[in-house]
């Protein structure tokens, strides 16, 4: 089988149109890394998780502690919702992309019927200038016939418009923890993978799979085969849902703030594995500022590393 690193993401994929390129060249060369990588600073933790996330570092509450630093780090984009947006990012138009998350939900009820309903547009992401939007899908919520068919509306809407979307494609839900084996399983994150390719996500947002015990699933379970995995190392095993994401690229998500030895390894086993980009926000905005930006200078460094 030709190897997932072979066929990696690239402008010179005939089913993406003209303005889509247009759009990621902008993430890919303009800003960033420069070498086809992507670096996104993702500010959408405050309608998911609610001001907790911001008390580490009390500064980031203001959304212009992360847009300086997406600024002056240099990163391909900011990704954030569409109320800060609208407020803030006008003066920071040209200086770094937009990528517009246009779902989401409180962290309040349980995600046992995990859905996130639209809070903007198509047009909202065009009239503030983003050169991609984000759309969270929660794979294998008992809301995911609902959350399928938006996304599929959202998606034509895109290509009409020429605009990439990114598909944060996130197992949730009462199933994938009592079947599933957790969100994070390598068996979860694969299919999430492999669903955002199925269903036409010029990107998608993946975690960090987690490796199976060798007795995880029952032999009636569904997902028994992935038993086998267990010795897998973690770049292998990222390289499988890599494999699995087909010509749909893939930025991994740096999660809950780790230590930096930690953060640096993840990195490293994520460039290895052939993904396309990382998009890092608690990692980086839950420290001060000047920490922050020697942070993204090294991984931004690492970046540039690989072709």
């Amino acid at each position: 089988m030709q190897s997932r690193r072979q066929q990696k993401f690239h402008l010179d994929l005939d089913f993406l149109t003209p303005g889509e390129k247009r759009h990621l060249y902008e993430l890919m060369y303009a800003h960033g890394p420069g070498n086809g990588k992507i670096l996104l600073l993702p500010v959408d933790q405050g309608l998911e998780h609610g001001p907790r996330d911001f008390f580490p570092n009390p500064p980031s509450a203001d959304f212009e502690f992360e847009l300086e630093l997406a600024v002056e780090g240099n990163y391909s984009g900011i990704v954030c919702h569409i109320g800060l947006a609208e407020k803030y990012y006008k003066k920071y138009a040209g200086r770094v992309p937009l990528v517009l998350k246009i779902n989401g939900k409180t962290g309040i009820p349980p995600d046992d019927e995990a859905f996130s309903p639209l809070d903007a547009s198509l047009e909202d992401a065009l009239r503030l200038g983003a050169d991609a939007i984000g759309y969270t899908l929660y794979v294998g919520s008992p809301r995911e016939s609902e959350d399928i068919e938006q996304f599929a509306f959202i998606r034509q809407e895109a290509r009409r418009l020429g605009l990439p979307v990114i598909l944060w494609s996130y197992p949730r839900g009462l199933y994938v923890e009592e079947r599933g084996g957790g969100r994070d399983s390598l068996a979860m994150v694969d299919y999430a993978a492999r669903v955002a390719n199925e269903l036409g996500a010029t990107l998608t947002k993946i975690n960090f799979p987690h490796i199976p015990r060798p007795d995880q699933y029952a032999p009636d379970n569904p997902f028994h085969p992935y038993n086998k995995f267990s010795d897998l190392s973690e770049k292998e095993a990222l390289e499988m849902v890599v494999n699995s994401a087909g010509r749909t690229g893939v930025l991994i998500s740096g999660g809950s703030k780790i230590s930096d030895e930690d953060l640096l390894r993840k990195v490293r086993i994520s460039l290895e594995a052939g993904v396309d980009g990382l998009i890092f926000g608690r990692n980086m905005w839950q420290r001060p500022y000047d920490e922050a930006l020697r942070m993204t200078k090294e991984i931004m460094a690492l970046m540039r590393s690989f072709k």
